[in-house]
């Protein structure tokens, strides 16, 4: 059913607390893990980035839809967030370009929204108690229904979820006749990582998650590439396999986010589910080989095990969060694999860390020679 007028809303956490407020997007009921970004922009972006395929999100800026929406300003064929939970949400907007309201592109999507909040009170208490499931309606107020349907939602430990917006048909980008080739392994990636790749004069095969390392390498490409995406990292063994033989090939390899834990966990790394996660575009790093600070953006609920890299034969640590000091990125020390946790591509977020795709790149055609 359309949203037409602000109807109730209502939110109930896994806890028990409740959070009331008015409806947006379309009348309805949605389930999943609560998390919690605090940029200030690219709203569109982040609700279209597959890494947060069955998340409820919770925006910490204020205002959200004031600019509207662009279809240039997508990193995937559509909306992925499970919900949203906001402060204040806004029909009109103001950006001469716009194409369209958030709230169209919501009804369009089929998402529910649950607006006029107290979303500073609810990311603090999500802060105290950490990540855990909720169920947002503009439809059913029956507290204890609520609470029998977000029993039956599965915790998203151990929850493989890539396969869920993975492609399912290989497609290439780019100038075929390029000096460089690169095999993209679809985990749930976003756009711009592809487009990071075609700036730099790199072709571009982009695979289904689930395609055999012996059927990328057939391809013989230069590089290979391990996208972000959602769900528990320990979850998905038959791609941490295939991971491993990518690796063993010696074929020069970049991953991010997700991509960069299936590279850890290839190399006997271990990874932990955070207290909340890293999510926004403001996050500190320090790159250990260079000593530079880098401001980044990040998306992540799992991160590698410190203790496991610390005793590892195989890797060394090349970058550290500077909030918590939780592994940021690492470096194979016999194969040309490196990978890092957060997104150098951003959208949104600073470019600070776009010389990765630089590196990856010289990498690559320092393999070659």
């Amino acid at each position: 059913m359309k949203y037409k007028t602000k109807a109730k809303g209502i939110a109930v956490l896994e806890d028990g607390t409740v959070f009331h407020g008015l409806s947006a997007g379309i009348l309805g009921t949605s389930t999943g893990e609560i998390c919690f970004n605090t940029g200030m922009t690219g709203y569109q972006e982040i609700y279209t980035d597959p890494s947060y395929y069955g998340q409820i999100m919770v925006c910490a800026t204020a205002h959200i839809g004031n600019y509207g929406i662009e279809e240039e300003e997508i990193e995937s064929d559509s909306i992925k967030i499970a919900g949203l939970i906001c402060k204040r949400f806004s029909d009109g907007f103001s950006r001469p370009r716009a194409e369209g309201s958030l709230q169209d592109y919501f009804e369009a999507h089929n998402i529910v929204a649950i607006t006029d909040v107290d979303t500073r009170a609810l990311v603090r208490h999500i802060r105290d108690k950490g990540a855990m499931n909720v169920i947002i309606s503009s439809v059913e107020f029956d507290i204890d229904k609520l609470k029998q349907q977000l029993s039956q939602v599965p915790s998203m430990q151990g929850l493989e979820l890539s396969s869920k917006v993975s492609i399912k048909e290989a497609y290439c980008m780019g100038d075929e006749n390029a000096a460089n080739k690169v095999a993209v392994m679809d985990y749930g990636t976003k756009k711009n990582i592809v487009r990071c790749l075609n700036e730099r004069g790199v072709y571009c095969k982009v695979f289904p998650m689930d395609t055999p390392a012996e059927e990328v390498l057939s391809w013989k490409p230069d590089g290979i590439m391990l996208s972000n995406g959602p769900g528990d990292p320990a979850a998905m063994k038959p791609q941490i396999e295939e991971v491993r033989k990518l690796v063993d090939s010696n074929t020069p390899t970049f991953g991010i986010c997700l991509g960069h834990q299936l590279l850890s966990l290839a190399c006997d790394l271990k990874t932990i589910k955070m207290h909340n996660g890293h999510r926004g575009i403001n996050h500190p790093v320090i790159n250990h080989k260079t000593g530079k600070g880098e401001v980044t953006s990040q998306n992540h609920g799992f991160v590698v095990d410190a203790a496991s890299v610390e005793s590892s034969t195989l890797v060394e640590l090349t970058h550290s969060h500077l909030n918590d000091d939780t592994v940021a990125g690492i470096e194979h020390k016999s194969k040309p694999a490196f990978s890092v946790q957060y997104h150098p591509e951003s959208s949104p977020g600073p470019n600070d860390s776009r010389y990765l795709f630089d590196d990856f790149v010289k990498l690559i055609e320092d393999h070659k020679n």
